[in-house]
């Protein structure tokens, strides 16, 4: 049964099969030829299962007010007050990327829409000091990995659905220390990278500039506080905040800043609702896949396999993040949590793992395997926006993903750099 399953979906991601069709083809195989007593109307139920959560009404509407703010001006005006105060600074247009993300990442909460707000207008800016282009996108792709960690993350809404009694309030507080954690290392190396290879420095901007780009800034660095702080103050539930971001992009980029018009809303509904659509399959069929993977008892089996019969915590943890680096490599980071996270969750419970740091270690490895060779999306996202070649795109990936790694490792290795601000609440 297992070895079907499994044989399926490589023969049909092989021939260049959707994700969604080799889960689809695997589970209804296994249904029709391993379960004949089992009615199909079963898996079907399974699928409506996995989409029936009332967290996962949150994804559209992030995604909706993300692509709300990346047809308007607000990725513009977040880089122009970071770049106010650091941008004249050694490795100052690095820098401001790194930040720039973070603060986009807080806002859309996805990696590939970071990369395409944040990279068209600071690619141009890296290239007018004189960063090699190679080394810009290579930036600009891993740094947005941070917008994978820090609330509001779809991905961790994704993990929320998979492993059960999770909070997504707490998961979006525990990406904030690993999340600033990655930016203090990009600006690091970023420095140093400025000052070996003497990339000029910008010109530094008057008090009046900064003032005036901090005024323009303050509305949409409203969207981190009015999501976390609501959350924990009580005042909305994730999905609820989710509702609340698109309302607030709409009354920033239609009414106030009018950077859109009205008849532009239902054409960027309409793209939202594409992403959506192919989000939310996937989840259906994941759903169905991981009912099939613990009806399988491919858990135990891959612990007895694996891990031995009593692995230790950080054991768990290290396997984890081998696994999902790997797996987000080759395949998009939304299936590689669904089909994964019921196979480890239950691994990791009995060797005392917090679910919620384990939720951290596996976004952040989902995050760092989506902007890593030889299939990342992000990559081919990058490709894509900047119109560059596989090969240009990757070329200065190498010393980020580096950086990524030593993270991830500190992450695993101190679990209050994500659970720090949890323990204060």
């Amino acid at each position: 049964m297992v070895a079907t399953m499994f044989t399926i979906m490589i023969v049909l991601l092989a021939l260049g099969f959707p994700m969604m069709i080799p889960m689809l083809a695997a589970s209804i195989v296994v249904f029709i030829f391993y379960m004949p007593n089992v009615e199909p109307m079963f898996l079907i139920q399974q699928m409506m299962e996995g989409i029936s959560s009332y967290v996962l009404l949150a994804v559209p509407l992030f995604i909706f007010a993300a692509d709300i703010m990346s047809t308007g001006k607000t990725s513009k005006r977040l880089l122009d007050f970071v770049g106010a105060f650091i941008g004249h600074l050694r490795g100052g247009y690095a820098i401001t990327t790194a930040a720039a993300c973070t603060l986009f990442g807080s806002i859309s909460g996805s990696t590939q829409a970071t990369v395409v707000a944040i990279g068209k207008p600071m690619r141009k800016r890296l290239l007018s000091v004189g960063y090699k282009d190679s080394s810009a996108i290579a930036l600009i792709i891993n740094a947005s990995d941070v917008a994978l960690l820090i609330p509001p993350s779809i991905g961790m809404i994704i993990y929320a659905l998979a492993a059960p009694r999770v909070s997504v309030g707490d998961l979006f507080i525990a990406g904030i220390g690993p999340g600033i954690l990655v930016f203090v290392m990009f600006a690091m190396y970023s420095y140093i990278h400025a000052k070996i290879y003497k990339i000029p420095l910008a010109d530094k901007l008057s008090w009046q500039e900064r003032r005036t780009a901090t005024v323009k800034a303050l509305l949409p660095l409203g969207f981190p506080v009015i999501i976390v702080g609501g959350i924990y103050l009580g005042w909305f539930t994730p999905t609820e905040a989710a509702g609340i971001s698109v309302l607030y992009a709409l009354i920033l980029e239609l009414l106030i800043y009018r950077t859109i018009k009205l008849p532009d809303v239902p054409k960027i509904a309409l793209s939202s609702g594409l992403v959506t659509s192919a989000v939310f399959i996937l989840v259906a069929a994941g759903q169905a896949f991981s009912w099939l993977i613990s009806f399988a008892r491919i858990p135990q089996m891959f612990s007895e396999a694996v891990m031995g019969a009593d692995p230790t915590a950080l054991q768990v943890l290290f396997i984890v993040a081998i696994f999902f680096f790997i797996g987000c490599m080759f395949v998009d980071p939304i299936v590689v949590i669904l089909i994964l996270t019921p196979i480890f969750t239950p691994i990791a419970a009995q060797a005392g793992v917090d679910p919620i740091h384990l939720g951290v270690v596996i976004v952040f490895q989902a995050a760092l395997g989506s902007a890593t060779p030889p299939f990342g999306v992000d990559i081919f996202t990058a490709s894509a926006v900047f119109n560059k070649s596989y090969l240009d795109v990757i070329r200065g990936t190498p010393p980020y993903i580096l950086i990524l790694l030593i993270a991830g490792v500190l992450i695993i290795l101190f679990e209050d750099i994500s659970l720090f601000l949890l323990k204060w609440m």
